[in-house]
């Protein structure tokens, strides 16, 4: 097996594709709405007008770090390495524009409209897909990795 997926752990990626189906079905179920990252975050920040209130918008933004803590804590210490700060930055920018062109990203786009059979999420998806696999492949070859 590659490199790639030495450290892999599948059970701890199921349960969180679990959790995360299921915070979509209760936002979706609950109130209303689609859980998209992006546009809770442009909300948030006031970028968008609509949707759900500010306030909620930032509860459910510092519940995915918390999120994250917790399950660090029940799983134990999890051991991750990060690109320099540059290499982030730049890739959140991207990643920006592309929700923007994309009027999504990949939690509004894979996880609730592919879920609803959305032709243009699936796409959307699909595309996401493919150009994280090149970012892999390119990062892996040129040795950034």
């Amino acid at each position: 097996m590659s490199s790639i997926f030495a450290n892999a752990q599948p059970l701890h990626g199921l349960v969180g594709g679990v959790l995360i189906g299921l915070a979509a079905a209760l936002m979706l179920l609950g109130a209303g709405r689609i859980a998209g990252v992006s546009g809770i975050t442009a909300r948030a920040t006031g970028l968008a007008e609509s949707g759900m209130s500010r306030s909620s918008a930032w509860l459910f933004l510092m519940g995915l770090p918390l999120g994250a803590i917790l399950a660090a804590a029940a799983m134990g210490t999890q051991k991750a390495s990060f690109a320099p700060w540059p290499v982030l930055a730049i890739a959140g920018l991207l990643v920006g524009i592309g929700t923007r062109v994309g009027s999504g990203c990949t939690s509004g786009h894979g996880v609730c409209g592919v879920s609803r059979l959305s032709a243009r999420s699936m796409v959307a998806t699909a595309t996401f897909m493919a150009a994280g696999i090149a970012t892999v492949a390119i990062t892996t070859i040129l040795g950034a990795r």
